[in-house]
């Protein structure tokens, strides 16, 4: 009987262990993705991205049909269309289905127009799905959902 208890214990341990290890690895794929989007760098896109034929990501009602429209025509020009870009990924959610993972985060959004000067201030939502390739985890698709925030100080305007 204590046998199958230490054997049960170590098998729920190494399933935490192993969720652990797939948690860092999708965390750090979001940190990378969200340095990218603040840099205006398509390298961690090209990076992370799974990249096939019909990948589409969606962004408050926008959407970037396949991983070069994503970066080249969304990601890198927005390098110089902003003064700053501050993006915030919070309460990151990870759930597992074999080798599917989808993750759930809380965005906060702040930036600055470059030409106009306007002031970007948002928040919502974003979802992530992964396939894992080997034994990598890769973004699949994308949607983000934000809408203005439409009362706070003006010091939380800043970056």
């Amino acid at each position: 009987m204590s046998n199958k208890i230490i054997t049960l214990t170590l098998l729920f341990i190494s399933t935490l262990l192993y969720a652990s290890e797939d948690d860092q690895k999708i965390k750090s794929i979001i940190n990378e993705i969200k340095s990218g989007w603040e840099n205006g760098d398509g390298t961690p896109f090209r990076n992370n991205f799974l990249d096939f034929e019909g990948a589409r990501y969606i962004e408050s009602g926008g959407q970037n049909e396949g991983l070069s429209d994503l970066v080249e025509h969304h990601v890198e020009p927005e390098k110089d269309a902003l003064k700053f870009l501050s993006l915030n990924f919070s309460d990151i959610e990870i759930n597992y289905e074999g080798d599917f993972a989808w993750a759930i985060a809380n965005t906060r959004v702040k930036g600055e127009v470059s030409k106009s000067g306007r002031i970007i201030n948002k928040k919502g939502f974003q979802t992530f799905l992964f396939r894992k390739v080997a034994d990598d985890w890769k973004v699949v698709h994308t949607h983000s959902s934000s809408k203005d925030v439409k009362s706070e100080s003006h010091d939380d305007h800043k970056h």
